[in-house]
């Protein structure tokens, strides 16, 4: 079977291609050179915080074994909030529920511990799926300080190029427009509501690292700021990306070996049928 999807690629690879690279791509490229602000970020340093979260379960004889997790960590390895939560049943609410839940009371406590906090993931998705109450707590603390970013690795937004017939990702473009560092401009959304601006931009922090998107609230965002913001993540990133992230990522990421020394401490692998648990 994979044999004969090899071969089917092979013989469509440039129908395939030309549905990405259609014929305004040069010109929507080009677009994005336009919208290029070339800068190299020099190291200012500055006490960031990392924060992540993570959830995963497994399925255990009609029941569900489930762990949440939330955390804010410095770069220098400190953490200032370790949260979790985890259960054998049924949560009340739905892990990914829970797992913003944490996110926004380990931002909270950050906010004043640390210059820049740096959230992983985007906005949208705070503003988008989240219940209103986590959301109104969340832009009270975005506005406490005004330090937070929602910092990504990877974006699906496609809305800066719309209007010239793009077909992927606005990330895609930025990518083949330019290796240089720097930043797009900034780019303004108002569909949530005049509170509730998003404002973002693509960033390079060093030459051919990966693109990553900075998203701010707010539409009130200076060049002379968004240097600022980079100047701050660059002396603290590792392959272009704040290493607080990575930090926060590894110190919060539950994994599969992990459920399974949880199964084994409540012995759940001697009941009958938890075999399935761990395979």
């Amino acid at each position: 079977m994979l044999n004969t999807v090899y071969k089917d690629a092979i013989q469509r690879r440039e129908k395939t291609l030309s549905m990405i690279k259609g014929p305004k791509f040069e010109q929507i490229v080009q677009k994005a050179r336009q919208n290029w602000v070339e800068y190299s970020p020099q190291k200012k340093g500055v006490v960031t915080a990392g924060i992540d979260s993570s959830f995963n379960s497994t399925k255990f004889q009609g029941m569900e074994l489930w762990v949440v997790t939330a955390v804010s960590v410095k770069s220098d390895g400190q953490i200032i909030k370790d949260l979790h939560e985890h259960g054998l049943g049924y949560p009340e609410s739905d892990l990914s529920s829970m797992a913003s839940k944490m996110e926004i009371y380990a931002c909270d406590a950050s906010v004043d511990q640390a210059e820049l906090i740096l959230m992983d993931g985007s906005l949208y998705s705070q503003f988008m799926t989240r219940q209103s109450t986590l959301s109104s707590t969340l832009l009270k603390t975005m506005k406490k300080k005004e330090n937070i970013i929602f910092v990504s690795k990877t974006s699906n937004t496609r809305m800066q190029f719309v209007d010239m017939d793009s077909t992927a990702g606005d990330i895609f473009y930025y990518n083949h427009a330019t290796r240089k560092p720097g930043f797009s401009k900034l780019f303004l959304d108002p569909k949530y509501g005049s509170d509730r601006i998003i404002a973002s931009i693509f960033a390079r922090l060093s030459e051919s690292t990966p693109l990553i998107k900075l998203e701010f609230l707010g539409k009130d965002h200076s060049e002379d700021e968004i240097k600022s913001v980079l100047d701050k993540l660059h002396k603290n990133s590792v392959g272009g990306y704040p290493y607080a992230l990575k930090l926060a990522h590894n110190n919060c990421k539950i994994s599969n070996s992990d459920l399974v020394k949880l199964v084994s401490l409540y012995g759940l692998k001697t009941e009958v049928g938890s075999r399935e648990v761990l395979e």
